[in-house]
């Protein structure tokens, strides 16, 4: 699937213009409308920032599968928190919660 395609198909399914697009993705319009316009291939960067935008994953946006639920702020957070442990850490985690969920 073509990068740009797929764009200009999440923008019509959330009925966003560019400038919504790039305020959402903190993103200039002039960067929009070059991807849009020309053609241009985005960094990894950028398509990052348009996948937040969109609260899709690159995964998603690639496979086209944007209908999964998107995470709320605090399973955000955890996701953040989780990232930043260690693996001896994620282990104790998985523990509690495994414990928690045995009750």
């Amino acid at each position: 699937m073509e990068i740009v395609n797929r764009i200009i198909e999440l923008k019509k399914k959330n009925d966003w213009s560019d400038y919504r697009l790039s305020k959402k993705a903190g993103i200039s319009q002039s960067t929009l409308s070059n991807l849009i316009n020309r053609g241009n291939s985005p960094s990894i960067f950028t398509l990052e920032k348009i996948c937040n935008a969109f609260e899709i994953t690159l995964a998603q946006f690639f496979d086209g599968d944007d209908t999964t639920q998107a995470l709320t702020g605090k399973q955000k957070e955890l996701i953040s928190d989780w990232n930043h442990l260690k693996p001896a850490q994620k282990e104790k985690v998985k523990a509690y919660m495994r414990g928690m969920l045995d009750q």
